[in-house]
């Protein structure tokens, strides 16, 4: 028992050790008491049973602990993993067992925190449970372990994800649990087969051989199990150390009595134990045999994982001291001395992290470029995928024109029905506005983050690293919402603010488009004048001169009728020095008529006035 306390003050050296070297915070991982947090913490005091259903591994653990806490059966009592975390108090009785809740202690008795556990395995349902349940003891007659008692491996609620949560960590010891009866086919057991699947070279595995009194009269068993003990069972089982028990039947039993009155009564039912085992195994090692020849296996276990671990971590720890010895010379050791100091360097610090993150931000670095590609990639992409086109179609444009009222309902004002089309589809540009906001807020978010991580001295502080996080998160989310009020307003402005150069343009491209038709009829009536000269010219002979008189005078009037009719199709007509002044009419639809009107207009393109 000394020597798995002397590991324990060990293994919170490490653990402390660990946490310095990952920029962990120690207070916190220390008084964290969630059954999340002790899962996460140093696993070098971990005991992970391994078993069939009914093989004894409750019974095992109850012994550890020095009080039946845990129920037994031969059907599978246990049926969701319990995690005990057990501390040594030698001010608590042998009788006693202390109950840690939410940092109160409560003093139970054995049975009836069994009892207990026993109503809540009841409830859990023959699917697959991975809840798991959490105690936190204090005895005087327990190791300090923390011991996690796994469902039957032969159970359909154990399945690989299971096993894997609990028996993956590298410092987890292994307990496997194989009863005496079933010690000739031990080659066969599950239990047996993921050990060696995790822990291939047994560093971390200890064998239990339970029952022994059970198999008392078996001398084929029996023969099994002393091999075992003097590792010449099979191959695969040689370089595991095994331990046999009998279980509960004695200890345990003894506790339950009553006559374990004190802490050396309860050794003495230990000693008996090994006597009896000692009686049934005649040839088997007696360093080898009973409850305590189980925890000094497993203190040999956790202090080779230890000698293992510690060259790395006092390397680790060498490097980590010198960057720190260098970062206080360059501070200076009188700089945090006083109040001054620490806030001067806390603002070196920010200055740090704002370094990191406009690098970040401006370089390119990490998820910087995201921002970029919001802009140029995710929100023009969003944009494209409104329906543009179903708003500006020539049909749906038509149908806003001609309906949009004047200043009078019996006019039409194209400008006022345009300006309506733009409004209704800049407003369809607010959500991909917003949404964009969002992205980028997300990407600034994992910027912070990034940059936190990346400068050296925060790693120091981790409170204050925590707390240079929150400050810039939060005022990013304040951003956020400033941003999104802005770009509603921008699109709000757009929307209401549709400048008349817009239409001015409209207007001409429509009279350059009308003087291009009106140079191309130019040029065809050029070329009949050409050709009626031509046939005047053919006229003057004397041959032709009579008969060509009336051919002639048809000729000059079918022209001239041509250039009226070209002059009355065209809805424009220009007039001035610089054709500035353009009159027309565009076609009104009248509701009540249900029909279509002219509407005349005069456009001063020099004044900008219009005349109906």
């Amino acid at each position: 028992m000394e020597a798995i306390e002397e590991l324990t003050q060990l293994s919170e050296s490490m653990r402390q050790a660990s946490a310095l070297l990952a920029d962990e915070d120690v207070d916190e991982t220390t008084t964290s008491s969630s059954p999340s947090s002790s899962r996460r913490s140093s696993t070098f005091l971990n005991v992970v049973a391994l078993g069939n259903v009914g093989a004894g591994k409750s019974a095992v653990l109850n012994s550890l602990i020095g009080h039946p806490v845990l129920p037994t059966g031969e059907n599978g009592a246990t049926r969701a993993p319990i995690s005990i975390d057990l501390s040594r108090d030698s001010s608590v009785s042998s009788k006693s067992i202390i109950l840690q809740i939410d940092s109160k202690n409560q003093q139970v008795s054995a049975s009836a925190l069994r009892h207990s556990l026993q109503e809540r395995l009841s409830k859990v349902s023959s699917g697959r449970s991975r809840d798991e349940i959490y105690l936190k003891l204090r005895t005087s007659t327990a190791p300090p372990l923390k011991l996690i008692d796994l469902p039957g491996v032969d159970q359909r609620i154990v399945d690989d994800s299971m096993i894997s949560e609990y028996v993956q960590h590298n410092d987890a010891i292994l307990l496997v649990v194989i009863p005496a009866i079933q010690a000739p086919e031990i080659s066969s057991s599950r239990a047996l087969r993921i050990a060696k699947e995790y822990d291939a070279e047994s560093t971390r595995t200890v064998g239990i051989i339970s029952k022994i009194d059970q198999a008392a009269t078996e001398s084929k068993a029996i023969a099994a199990v002393q091999a075992l003990l003097l590792n010449q069972g099979p191959p695969k089982t040689s370089d595991i150390p095994w331990v046999a028990l009998i279980g509960q039947s004695v200890s345990i039993a003894s506790v339950q009595s009553g006559s374990a009155s004190s802490e050396s009564s309860l050794e003495t039912a230990w000693r008996a134990e090994s006597e009896s085992l000692k009686s049934i195994l005649t040839g088997a090692p007696q360093s080898k045999l009973g409850r305590v020849a189980l925890v000094d296996v497993l203190a040999g276990q956790i202090r080779s994982r230890m000698k293992l671990r510690l060259p790395s971590l006092l390397s680790g720890l060498q490097g980590k001291s010198q960057i720190v010895q260098d970062e206080m010379v360059r501070l200076g050791e009188q700089m945090v001395s006083s109040s001054e100091g620490t806030r001067a360097l806390a603002l070196e610090l920010c200055r740090e992290f704002e370094d990191k993150f406009l690098l970040h931000l401006v370089g390119g670095e990490g998820n910087g470029w995201k921002v970029v590609a919001s802009f140029e990639g995710n929100f023009p992409n969003r944009i494209k995928q409104l329906p543009l086109d179903r708003h500006f179609d020539i049909n749906n444009v038509k149908r806003i024109v001609l309906e949009a009222d004047g200043y009078q309902p019996y006019l039409i004002s194209p400008e006022k029905g345009l300006r309506s089309l733009i409004k209704g589809v800049l407003e369809l540009a607010k959500e991909p506005s917003k949404l964009c906001v969002d992205e980028v807020h997300r990407v600034l978010l994992d910027i912070v983050s990034s940059a936190a991580n990346a400068t050296p001295g925060l790693g120091r502080y981790p409170p204050f690293k925590r707390e240079v996080v929150a400050i810039a998160s939060s005022v990013l989310d304040g951003f956020k919402n400033e941003a999104k009020k802005m770009v509603v307003a921008l699109v709000d402005m757009e929307r209401v603010f549709v400048p008349p150069q817009h239409f001015i343009r409209l207007v001409q491209r429509r009279m350059d488009r009308q003087r291009r038709e009106d140079e191309l009829k130019n040029k065809s009536s050029k070329k009949a004048v050409d050709a009626e000269q031509s046939i005047l010219n053919r006229a003057t002979s004397p041959q032709t001169g009579q008969q060509s008189g009336g051919s002639l005078k048809s000729l000059k009037e079918k022209s001239n009728q041509q250039d009226k009719d070209a002059q009355e199709g065209s809805a424009l007509k220009t007039a001035g020095p610089g054709g500035e002044i353009t009159a027309g009419f565009l076609l009104k639809k009248s509701g009540k008529l249900n029909g279509w009107s002219k509407r005349w207009f005069v456009l001063n393109e020099k004044t900008g006035k219009v005349s109906v």
